[in-house]
């Protein structure tokens, strides 16, 4: 698949309603971009093999906890899948066919793996986006499971949350119950972008950080620091007129931006430039 298709089909896919999103195909199309041999349907086919052996080891028992951990103990402790603690910012965490290639990865593609086998097993299982971190649960009549599938599939309760949340910022982050809300698919592709996004951003590799951008703005396209940051990828790359543009918008959109006045000297320094090339 060129990455022309790779870029078509997701942007067909996440322009659909919230109910008719595929999670797993447009986190595949995500990694297509990378990966042009990439095979999508062998990996949806992987993980419809994942939900069938859950059900053949008891997956399919009434009350849905019992099948919580069921699905938990086959892919954390039969399939080994885990959080890569090591290299966290492999890029490779963040690419659903390599992470269940190599049964590592980072929280939001584990959650990812977690919720679509669920879904195949009629599961109903909802991502939660908490600051720095990802998790899962699943809502029914009698209680609300928080799953950890970083850290092995443990069960959470709203307490573990919020001293995971305070160890992790050192206490600067108030913790607010709203934190535990379920997000949207388009926000959990967002948040997969914008990982791979800071990782390519770090490496200087900015053609693959405009790349993501533009992805991001498939799915959101009035957010204005992505906006903001195409603008200054271009002026990395050159491209003033493109990285002017980007930059003026991100000011009409926001003028009391916390970083106005840098984007400002950014603006005064793109024109000096463009004096001279003139």
């Amino acid at each position: 698949m060129t990455k022309e298709e790779a870029r078509r089909q997701f942007t067909e896919v996440v322009r659909r309603g919230e109910d008719e999103i595929e999670l797993d195909r447009a986190a595949l199309l995500i990694a297509a971009e990378e990966y042009p041999d990439l095979e999508i349907n062998k990996y949806l086919a992987q993980l419809d093999l994942f939900a069938d052996q859950v059900g053949h080891r008891g997956g399919g028992q009434p009350d849905p906890f019992d099948r919580l951990l069921s699905l938990s103990d086959y892919l954390f402790r039969e399939l080994g899948f885990s959080g890569n603690v090591e290299d966290y910012y492999d890029a490779r965490n963040s690419f659903l066919n390599d992470v269940i290639d190599r049964r590592v990865g980072i929280p939001i593609t584990l959650s990812v793996i977690f919720m679509e086998v669920a879904r195949r097993l009629a599961l109903p299982v909802l991502g939660v986006g908490l600051p720095g971190h990802f998790i899962v649960k699943h809502v029914d009549r009698e209680r609300e499971t928080l799953i950890d599938p970083f850290h092995g599939g443990r069960m959470l309760s709203e307490a573990d949350c919020q001293e995971m949340v305070e160890e992790m910022y050192g206490g600067t982050v108030g913790f607010h119950p709203s934190f535990l809300n379920a997000v949207t698919k388009r926000q959990i592709l967002t948040r997969m972008l914008q990982n791979l996004k800071g990782i390519y951003a770090r490496a200087s590799d900015y053609p693959q950080t405009l790349a993501l951008i533009d992805r991001a703005l498939l799915i959101n396209p009035d957010a204005p620091t992505e906006i903001r940051d195409r603008g200054l990828v271009h002026f990395r790359l050159g491209r003033y007129t493109q990285s002017l543009a980007d930059l003026e918008n991100y000011l009409r959109r926001l003028p009391q931006a916390e970083d106005a006045d840098a984007i400002k000297e950014r603006i005064a320094d793109i024109r000096q430039r463009q004096a001279q090339l003139n």
